[in-house]
């Protein structure tokens, strides 16, 4: 397989060529396929005059590996606002791929206890499963503001805008996108990655690194289903509002309504349901 040159623009390894036999009906032809790129990320970090903490590993898409790394330490707690002083690689002398290890910077030191005691083991599937319970989201997560309020028309175009935008899922078919939107509609920033939590978290990561945290006044809108990985993560960034191309968990809903936020599933064509909060959505 080789780094798939038809997406300019795209980080490299983002996606790649490999050949397949296609079998339509009863003819098989053998061409030239595109896939979404997966591999494994270590995320590090490190305080002033600290050994580096090895937090989590997760497979990911590569691309945007700062962002990531970021948007995971913020998403799961483990940093605050101005925390991140730089972040880094590994030394492409001793790394085949330095951007496999990335090694965030800190203004303070990181408790080694914090990411040892909540046992991250990250998939590209699932994100961090049954590592935290509901109870302790809430009490590191801020409380969500009551704003704003969307319009029905505003969430249905959401999904188009969505699909208009991803240039990695028109090539492999095979990667999850999370948008960033204005109260408006209109689309701020995207990511793309094989796995749902690590799209949020590319997307959370450019804006701690923008200092445009937290997000209130925004809106989420996420390709596939709405599990508690996304509602959890996307309350500790702030945003009040988060939509789904699929359903929702029970868990998910759960913590949605316990924590303040509105959640939106199944948004396809001209329909979508209201799960939790639905004061945020005008349907007038």
């Amino acid at each position: 397989m080789t780094a798939d040159p038809t997406l300019p623009g795209q980080p490299v390894r983002h996606a790649t060529v490999t050949r397949i036999v296609a079998v339509r009906g009863s003819a098989a032809t053998v061409r030239e396929d595109h896939l979404v790129g997966e591999e494994p990320m270590e995320i590090r970090a490190a305080g002033p005059g600290q050994d580096p903490v090895s937090v989590a590993v997760t497979m990911r898409t590569p691309g945007f590996e700062a962002e990531l790394a970021v948007g995971f330490l913020w998403t799961e707690g483990l940093i605050g606002t101005d925390d991140v002083s730089g972040v880094e690689f590994a030394d492409p002398a001793e790394a085949a791929q330095p951007d496999d290890i990335v090694l965030v910077h800190l203004r303070r030191a990181l408790d080694p206890s914090l990411a040892a005691g909540r046992h991250f083991v990250a998939t590209a599937s699932c994100g961090i499963c049954g590592k935290a319970t509901l109870d302790e989201i809430e009490v590191r997560c801020a409380p969500l503001p009551p704003g704003p309020v969307v319009g029905r028309a505003v969430l249905l175009d959401l999904p188009v805008t969505l699909r208009a935008a991803q240039p990695v899922f028109d090539h492999t078919g095979g990667v999850h996108a999370a948008g960033l939107f204005d109260p408006a509609g209109r689309l701020l920033s995207l990511r793309e990655d094989v796995g749902r939590h690590n799209a949020l978290d590319k997307l959370v990561g450019e804006q701690v690194l923008a200092g445009r945290m937290p997000l209130h006044g925004r809106i989420l809108l996420v390709s596939g289903r709405a599990s508690f990985e996304i509602v959890q993560k996307a309350a500790v960034a702030g945003i009040p509002i988060v939509c789904a191309i699929s359903a929702p968990s029970d868990l998910a809903v759960e913590a949605a309504d316990r924590l303040g936020q509105t959640l939106v599933g199944f948004l396809r064509g001209e329909d979508f349901n209201v799960y939790a909060h639905p004061e945020r959505i005008d349907l007038a």
